[in-house]
């Protein structure tokens, strides 16, 4: 075990940038979960003449529930995104030592040890965050009403010890179906795929999950369609989860998906750069599984945000309409409303721009051969500029997309017709978030990537 632990340090040394947006996703998870369980365990450590105090609004435990429910889902799906990613960067190390006699059970210890490591290394930070974070959220709750005056963020540590165990858990369970194929197909081919590409971009396995997955958010969104009129709040809980379920759709069934969208994007691009567009173009379709990687962040933020931002402006037509209000027009709630898009902005955004940052500054060895055969650093981040306007309609577009059905299903529920209430600025806003997030991170970690000698880049990778 011990050498299998040195293993492990030693690539996380050798590859940062690998694993950097494995150890932020389980950093989130630790956080939101040391969060919403702090505020748990707060109104259960709270006195009995306090806990009965009457307080607006749904109540600490409802909200610590609501909250921690979507926030660790989308956690969790970070996670699952950034591992896949991690293991696509080892591909290569890991079937290398398939072809020295390692085992794919010594290959599946290597990488389990790789992210009990990780989530080790980011737990303290994690928990202070979250502890942290839990103290504000209260002080912002008990200010409006919402939570009683008495009650206050206890020193146990089992919310902490919880968020360990289930980042652990669920970094395993990632783990058993991310190594799966790596582990499991012959030395020579693992090690064949790693040469051309990170290997196949999908399977069969992920392509029924995806399915399946795709299927679930179908229903989802059928249920919010076909709640009643008065019904709207949990109309728009349906919507909402089930735009998440589509998004892990759209990461499942990501490769195939992204390439179709950048074939299409691709052929006025051509057209206007004939050059770097064409490059960046054969770059994207021809590694579909990198693309995948970086056009899910984008969709997540684009998809979330924008069915949260369109199913509250519907609601509030609706509302205003009939002069009633409801718990997802109320002050008090909107203002929920908000800081969880907030929170689960942050959480898309942190994993867009890790996310691309690791992929790029990953990419020397390829930039380094580009510039051997005669490219200059000006085309290369020309050609990193088209890829990043690229990757953002992609995920701008796939995000749309699922926000644009979810919103539709919640419409139909609550007004009759699939057409919702769009808020054009704040969803235009949306986008241009996603874009400021995307092209500086992809261009800045470029500008440092195509840097140095081409020579010493690929005579070191080679070494």
């Amino acid at each position: 075990m011990s050498a299998t632990l040195s293993l492990a340090v030693g690539q996380i040394r050798r590859r940062p940038a690998a694993f950097a947006g494995l150890a932020v996703a389980l950093f989130l998870a630790i956080a939101a979960v040391t969060l919403f369980g702090s505020l748990v365990a707060a109104q259960l450590a709270a006195p009995a003449a306090v806990r009965s105090v009457a307080v607006g609004g749904p109540g600490l435990m409802v909200i610590a529930g609501a909250f921690g429910e979507i926030a660790v889902l989308v956690a969790l799906f970070v996670v699952v995104n950034a591992l896949g990613f991690t293991l696509r960067q080892q591909h290569r190390d890991l079937a290398l030592l398939r072809t020295i006699a390692a085992t794919p059970r010594q290959v599946r210890r290597l990488v389990r040890v790789q992210v009990a490591a990780t989530t080790v290394l980011v737990a303290v930070p994690g928990w202070a965050a979250g502890h942290l974070a839990a103290r504000w959220f209260l002080a912002a709750l008990q200010q409006r009403g919402m939570a009683a005056p008495g009650i206050r963020i206890p020193g146990t540590p089992l919310p902490m010890a919880v968020s360990l165990v289930a980042a652990l858990l669920v970094g395993l369970a990632a783990t058993a179906v991310a190594a799966r194929r790596i582990s499991r197909i012959a030395p020579a081919a693992a090690l064949a795929a790693s040469s051309t590409g990170y290997g196949r971009a999908g399977g069969v396995v992920r392509l029924l999950a995806g399915a399946g997955a795709l299927g679930g958010g179908a229903l989802l969104l059928r249920l919010a369609a076909t709640r009643s009129a008065d019904e709207l709040d949990k109309a728009g809980q349906a919507a909402l989860l089930g735009s998440l379920v589509l998004l892990v759709a759209v990461a499942l069934l990501g490769p195939p998906v992204a390439r179709v969208l950048a074939a299409v994007l691709g052929a006025p691009v051509r057209a206007l750069a004939p050059g770097t567009g064409w490059l960046a173009d054969a770059n994207l379709r021809g590694y579909a599984a990198r693309l995948s990687s970086a056009v899910v962040p984008v969709a997540l933020l684009v998809g979330l945000s924008s069915t949260m931002l369109i199913t509250t402006r519907t609601a509030e037509h609706v509302a205003r309409a009939a002069g009633a209000a409801t718990s997802v027009t109320k002050a008090s709630d909107v203002w929920l409303r908000q800081a969880e898009l907030g929170l689960l902005v942050c959480f898309a955004a942190v994993s867009t721009v890790n996310t691309l940052v690791a992929l790029t500054a990953d990419r020397r060895r390829e930039f380094a051969l580009l510039r051997l055969v005669g490219g200059t650093r000006r085309q290369l981040l020309r050609m990193l500029s088209v890829e990043a306007v690229m990757t953002t309609a992609v995920g701008v577009l796939l995000g749309a997309g699922v926000a644009v059905a979810a919103a539709g299903a919640f419409s139909r529920a609550v007004t009759g017709s699939v057409v919702p209430v769009v808020p054009g600025a704040a969803c235009g806003w949306v986008v241009a978030g996603a874009v400021v997030l995307t092209v500086p991170a992809v261009l800045g970690s470029g500008l440092r990537a195509v840097g140095g000698s081409a020579a010493e880049v690929v005579g070191g990778e080679r070494g």
